[in-house]
């Protein structure tokens, strides 16, 4: 394995700089992340296309992971049902050490193989779903006793990785290794490798949900309409794909709960 997370910083005295030279220097490695994205386009695009297949099967998705890795799956799981209006069930982030640990880190709790299928096993996991083991080291025990149990059951395994040649992306069949090189603060994998996994994890997870249908043009027809800001964008959908009136469309959106059906009961009707 080739581990260049843990790789000492390309800057020294850290606490010696400006906080001038701190922000410059950070945003300076950050400029980074994205080329090391684009360079792992092939294998997101694998993996996003035996996903959908897998979905379109009735087939769900789930994240695991520890740590900061852990807590951007939860987040981009907890972001789809209210974007894209599909259910809780579809995309599921799983973290090490349960909910408690998006919030306080719970000791040890990434080194056991056997938790994550435990905590997979919950949600009657079958042959249709798919896995995703999230790790910047491409070693937390958490995720690779979830990839290896998976494939035995004969799931779909993909992994979102920032080392080369990691035990991880080497178990899961579809793997996204992202090469972001040392972190700024030596070894602190929530900066550059945290950044590339969440830019991952939006390609991934937008890029599913407009292949599964979720998106009309480039519109979120399908977003809950939770407050009054989505309220008004869904009443403005309605308008530019309809060319119907504000009152109109406000009126139709209010009869439908939904942006979709708004649209489709206008287009219906004229």
């Amino acid at each position: 394995m080739v581990n260049t997370t843990e790789k000492d910083s390309n800057y020294q005295d850290l606490d010696k700089m400006s906080v001038h030279e701190l922000l410059t220097n950070i945003n300076n490695e950050d400029k980074s992340v994205p080329l090391a994205v684009e360079q792992a386009i092939p294998q997101i695009e694998a993996l996003v296309k035996v996903t959908v297949e897998k979905m379109k099967a009735g087939g769900r998705t789930f994240y695991i992971g520890a740590g900061t890795s852990g807590r951007l799956g939860v987040l981009d799981a907890s972001e789809l049902p209210p974007t894209y209006g599909v259910p809780f069930e579809w995309i599921i982030g799983l973290i090490a050490g349960g909910d408690t640990a998006i919030r306080k880190a719970v000791e040890f709790a990434e080194d056991d193989l056997e938790q994550a299928w435990k905590d997979m096993e919950a949600y009657d996991i079958d042959e249709n779903d798919v896995v995703v083991g999230i790790a910047a080291s491409g070693t937390t025990p958490y995720v690779i006793g979830g990839l290896q149990t998976a494939n035995e059951k004969g799931l779909v395994t993909g992994c979102i990785v920032c080392n080369g040649g990691s035990p991880i992306a080497e178990i899961a069949q579809y793997p996204v290794e992202v090469i972001v090189g040392p972190e700024f603060v030596t070894g602190s994998t929530r900066m550059k490798s945290g950044t590339a996994q969440k830019l991952v994890l939006n390609m991934f997870s937008t890029a599913v949900m407009i292949q599964l249908g979720r998106v009309k043009g480039n519109k979120m027809v399908d977003m809950q309409l939770s407050n009054h800001k989505l309220v008004g964008r869904g009443v403005r959908i309605i308008m530019d794909q309809t060319g119907a009136p504000e009152d109109e469309a406000a009126a139709l959106l209010e009869q439908f709960g939904n942006v979709r059906q708004a649209i489709e009961s206008y287009q219906a009707a004229h």
